[in-house]
Order: structure tokens, then C-alpha cells, then sequence
């Protein structure tokens, strides 16, 4: 069943958005992250223009994580204040990408730009997370499967401006959440992604959260930061596609439930094992298809595109 996506101009099969929409959604629920980081690259694969999926998938990210975060409030695993911390600093991070992604548009270079942050930021989240997950099941298993017990103190420790999170049993600067904020939002805005693949090792090893309410704090995060660059693309760039919006949304609504199911039933280091081998697998593709000679050497595109 081809749809028609009047953003986009492109006609692409509905029963495929739908799908990619709920695989996406599983992988929500089961990692904690927005799913952008996979969702934008499977976009470009199926003919959507970098600009649109960029901004249309921060859109579908909203609806994921506010499903999954639903779950994670009836465990109580959200760090509501921390959330808020992180919160300020992704907002501010996402107003400045928006800025950037404006200008990079107006010179006809965004198109290059997303997909070169895609392959180095996959390339080396990957890379580092299939590593430690590999260090993590090896000491498990010479541990007897004991876990590994949490860094107590550390330079985030000794800065000013302190803050108690009850949640999380932390006492730490506000600083560093807000820096990490920033940086997560500034990502939203120019790839297209919740950033919970940066957030969720940043919580863990930075701040020190515990790995049970990384994932809903994180989730909760997301939803503010992807909602604000949604409503700043779709009023200043005008490439969000409603159409496309909402098939990506009923996938990912359904997905996220059913991979918050899953991700209960498995190993920590099983589940960061997986995430690594998609994320690597996903950056070979873009890669190549960056290295390649395209079938159609040129491409018509509107308002300063070359």
C-alpha cells in the first residue's frame, strides 16, 4: 500500500513505515534510548530526504519514550529531578542545533553533515559499547556472576553548585547534568536522535545513577528535549512530515510496549551486546553508501541544495 509524504515528495509503502516504526519502539522499550539513532539512517535507506527524516523523527521519538516512560513511572524508576536538570541543559543544547542545522540548510551542506555525524557517532558509540560489554560478561563470569560494584567517588563529585537526588542516592553538582543535557540536545536538533545512546553511558559512568533508573530518567529527558526541536523545525525549517509523523508513532506507541516486556527478561550485557551489533551494523551501511557512487549522480533539491 503506497502512501504518498507531502514534506518529504516521496511515495513509500505504509505497511513498511509501520514497521520500522514498531522495531524501532521494541528497541525503545528494551534500551532506554529514542531509537532515533537507528530510526534517521533506516529513513535515508528507504528514499527519505536527511532534512525531513531528521526532524520528523525527533517527532516519532516523543511518542516512543513518553509510551516507555509511562511503564518505568509504574516501577518508580524515574529520577524526576534529575530529569528536570537535564532537561534545562537539553533545551538550551537543542535551541543552538536547531541554529546550526538553519545555517548548514541555507548553504545546501545539511544532507552531508547528518550522515557524517551518523557514521563517526555510531562508529564509536559501537565500537566502545560492544568492548565493554565484552569486558562485563567476561568479569561476570570469572566473578561467578556478581556484579560490578559502582565507582563511589569521582571529579563530578568535587564540583560546586550541589544538588541532592534522592532517587538516585546521589549528592553531586548540577553542572555536569546540565553539560550532558546540552550536548544531548544539541544532537537532537541536528541528527535527529532522543541521544539516550550517549545519555544512558553518560548517567551511568559520569553521574553514577544506578543502572534501574537510567533508563525511565533518560526516557523522560527525551521527551521534552525531542518535543521542543519538533515544534523549532516545524517553525522555522517546515520539514516535518505530519504524514510520516504519525505511521512512525502507531509503530513505535505498540513497540516500545512490547520491548518493555523483553528487556525485564534479559542480562544487562546481553542487551547491551545486541544494541552494539545494530549500532555497528547501521554504521557499515551509512558508511558505504557514503563511499559509493551513487546510481543517480545528481538530485534536485529546493532552496540552495547542490
Amino acid at each position: 500500500m503506497q502512501i504518498y509524504l507531502p514534506i518529504a515528495e516521496v511515495s513509500v509503502n505504509a505497511f513498511l513505515l509501520l514497521g520500522l516504526g514498531g522495531i524501532v519502539g521494541i528497541l525503545s522499550g528494551m534500551f532506554g534510548v529514542g531509537g532515533g539513532f537507528l530510526m534517521t539512517p533506516l529513513l535515508f535507506f528507504i528514499g527519505i530526504p536527511p532534512a525531513v527524516a531528521v526532524a520528523t523523527e525527533a517527532n516519532q521519538i516523543v511518542a516512543s519514550s513518553f509510551s516507555g516512560v509511562l511503564a518505568h513511572f509504574r516501577r518508580r524508576t524515574v529520577d524526576i529531578k534529575m530529569g528536570v536538570v537535564l532537561q534545562i541543559g537539553g533545551l538550551i543544547g537543542a535551541a543552538l542545533g536547531v541554529l546550526v542545522f538553519n545555517y548548514l540548510k541555507a548553504i545546501g551542506q545539511v544532507d552531508l553533515l547528518v550522515k557524517l555525524c551518523y557514521v563517526v557517532f555510531l562508529g564509536v558509540v559501537g565500537g566502545l559499547m560492544f568492548i565493554e560489554s565484552l569486558n562485563a560478561i567476561r568479569k561476570s563470569k570469572k566473578a561467578g556472576g556478581a556484579p560490578a560494584a559502582r565507582r563511589q567517588r569521582s571529579w563530578v563529585h568535587a564540583l560546586p553548585f550541589k544538588m541532592r537526588f534522592r532517587t538516585s542516592g546521589l549528592y553531586i553538582s548540577v553542572i555536569p547534568p546540565i553539560l550532558v543535557g546540552i550536548c544531548v540536545g544539541i544532537l537532537a536538533a541536528i541528527m535527529g536522535v532522543g541521544g539516550g545512546f550517549i545519555m544512558v553511558p553518560a548517567m551511568i559512568y559520569i553521574l553514577g545513577m544506578p543502572t534501574k533508573v537510567v533508563i525511565g530518567t533518560s526516557l523522560f529527558q527525551i521527551i521534552m528535549v525531542t518535543g521542543f526541536t519538533t515544534m523549532l523545525h516545524a517553525t522555522t525549517n517546515y520539514t516535518v512530515d505530519i504524514v510520516l509523523a504519525v505511521l512512525l508513532l502507531v509503530g513505535g506507541v505498540i513497540g516500545a510496549q512490547i520491548g518493555t516486556r523483553i528487556g525485564v527478561y534479559m542480562k544487562a550485557e546481553q542487551l547491551r551486546i545486541l544494541l552494539a551489533l545494530m549500532v555497528l551494523l547501521v554504521c557499515g551501511k551509512l558508511a558505504l553508501d557514503l563511499l559509493l557512487t551513487p546510481s543517480e549522480i545528481f538530485s534536485l533539491g529546493a532552496g540552495g541544495g547542490h
